[in-house]
């Protein structure tokens, strides 16, 4: 079970309640803990609680957090998908905001590979990175970033080594803020490091589409919030934040452009309780796509794998039949292969494992990356003397997408 430390809102804190929406069993203890051979022994699946707050309508978990919510573990930040999309962004919040030559300092930056695509602009990048490893490999890339986290409201960003100081012009935040258990007290210390009218990009994973699709394989303990642009603008404003746009990127993120304002202090606030029950359905509904999928597979001989060894693709196998039925999770991420996706226990390995024990169907279960995994699952996994499946989570029911 996950130890249950939190009875009250990591936003606004208010008290949650007794009561969850929704009580998820048997899910992954965590996204990045990857048990190795001798850990899965240990390994085992916890319950999560999910709330909405009655006072600000924020949707949490109210577990404690996961030991590295400092840490950003990123494992699709090179793909072409990515990569694009971050150009795209780049470009336009510097020709919005007027950012040319000015300094901007990324929040959570990991092994830098998004503060090296700011590279290519013209601009000062800096950035931040709490674990230690990560940091070194960002500096080996010539990247000026360094160890520190923005534990307090009076932490100073600075780094006498790259000649790095407050105040900065703009800063960064890539899908952080989710998991911190204290996002005010970030928000409010990256604040006190911008200058006067300083500007921000944030992105989180977004609520919206989580309910649209009735994707509730988008849980996962290291998301401790699940914010909608309401409930985002209403944090970031209550920490010196006025939103200036908001967009939605790549299907299921929200992207907000902020600027420095004075903290507005939180007062009464409206909203529709949530209806979760599309959530509960869905995943019954994939649960029997899943089982339906594997029964046919079953009866022609034919096996099927995962690829996504992401936090969509471990909720998925720890909570269907793909968990004691599929064959193994491929991913392309290192760092994740040769250990057992949490809960369900599946081996992770390399793609190209295909070669060695090659399967009939793939499930692709890493959401923005679909159509990128598709096009190669086509050109190196299938062929007309071995016709690979392609099988996709689009909504909330699966999809065959075999045929481009």
């Amino acid at each position: 079970m996950a130890e249950i430390k939190r009875e009250r809102c990591l936003a606004c804190g208010g008290k949650l309640g007794d009561q969850p929406l929704i009580k998820f069993d048997g899910m992954p203890a965590s996204a990045q803990d990857i048990p190795d051979a001798d850990e899965v022994k240990k390994d085992r699946g916890i319950s999560l609680n999910l709330h909405q707050c009655p006072n600000c309508g924020l949707v949490q978990f109210d577990c404690s957090p996961v030991s590295y919510y400092r840490d950003v573990i990123r494992s699709g930040g090179f793909t072409t998908t990515m990569v694009e999309l971050r150009r795209r962004q780049y470009r336009h919040f510097i020709d919005f905001c007027g950012l040319e030559g000015k300094k901007i300092l990324e929040a959570g930056c990991g092994r830098g590979e998004f503060l090296s695509v700011l590279a290519e602009f013209p601009v000062q990048a800096f950035g931040i990175e709490h674990r230690a490893d990560l940091v070194s490999i960002a500096q080996e890339q010539g990247l000026r970033v360094w160890q520190m986290f923005p534990e307090t409201e009076d932490t100073v960003l600075a780094s006498p080594d790259f000649g790095a100081a407050p105040p900065y012009d703009a800063f960064l935040s890539f899908n952080f803020l989710e998991h911190q258990p204290n996002p005010g007290t970030m928000l409010r210390c990256i604040r006190n490091n911008l200058s006067e009218g300083g500007v921000g990009l944030v992105t989180v994973p977004s609520l919206e589409y989580i309910l649209q699709y009735n994707g509730y394989y988008e849980l996962i303990r290291d998301h401790l919030a699940y914010y909608s642009f309401g409930t985002l603008r209403q944090l970031l404003e209550h920490n010196g934040f006025e939103v200036l746009e908001e967009e939605m990127v790549n299907r299921d993120t929200l992207s907000v452009i902020v600027r420095k304002t004075a903290i507005r202090k939180a007062g009464a606030v409206s909203f529709d309780k949530l209806d979760i029950s599309g959530l509960a359905a869905s995943r019954r509904d994939i649960s029997r796509d899943v089982d339906g999928l594997l029964g046919r597979l079953a009866e022609q001989g034919r096996t099927l794998a995962v690829w996504g060894a992401s936090h969509q693709g471990f909720t998925l196998a720890a909570t269907t039949s793909l968990g004691g039925k599929a064959r193994y999770i491929m991913d392309s991420a290192p760092f994740k292969q040769n250990r057992f996706a949490p809960a369900s226990h599946l081996p992770i390995v390399a793609p190209d494992h295909f070669y060695e024990e090659p399967v009939d169907a793939v499930l692709i279960a890493a959401p923005g990356y679909t159509d990128e995994i598709a096009g190669i699952i086509r050109q190196k996994y299938s062929s007309k003397d071995h016709p690979t499946e392609i099988w996709t989570l689009r909504s909330s029911r699966l999809e065959n997408i075999t045929e481009a």
